[in-house]
């Protein structure tokens, strides 16, 4: 389904769009629906949710940047169901103390994806070995305190 609308920035960083309420009807789901979204060529994996009422995609800086597009601009928007499933990349450094550690291992198969990646991407995104090694702790830590 497509649409056009602005890219709305609240802030310097928080950006989304607004999903008009008769694309989310047609997509046959109003409970925050698995979507691919189409900007400028660029495809992105998401999820409608709901805030003050309004169907919102996010547009990360990432997708921003891939996109070439910036808050304010207007856009054309391809959206349809994502139906394929969703697998949360699990870096090298957490699988192995994953491996180590049976009951971590469970508290994070039982997680949402959402919920990995906030234990995942800053693993990822570390800068240094040093600060790379520090997340996979703190992950360690969460998910045997079960705070994930």
């Amino acid at each position: 389904m497509r649409f056009r609308t602005k890219i709305l920035q609240s802030g310097k960083t928080a950006t989304g769009i607004e999903v008009p309420p008769t694309v989310v009807a047609g997509l046959g789901s109003n409970k925050r629906p698995a979507v691919k979204v189409f900007i400028k060529g660029y495809m992105y994996r998401s999820t409608i949710a709901t805030m003050d009422g309004k169907f919102m995609v996010g547009v990360s800086a990432k997708v921003r940047e891939e996109a070439g597009v910036t808050g304010g601009d207007t856009v054309d928007v391809d959206i349809e169901l994502d139906t394929e499933k969703r697998e949360v990349a699990v870096p090298l450094d957490l699988a192995k103390a994953l491996k180590r550690d049976a009951s971590a291992r469970k508290a994070f198969d039982g997680l949402s994806n959402s919920r990995k990646q906030r234990l995942t991407l800053p693993i990822e995104n570390a800068k240094t070995d040093a600060t790379r090694q520090r997340n996979v702790e703190k992950a360690l830590k969460i998910l045997r305190d079960g705070t994930a």
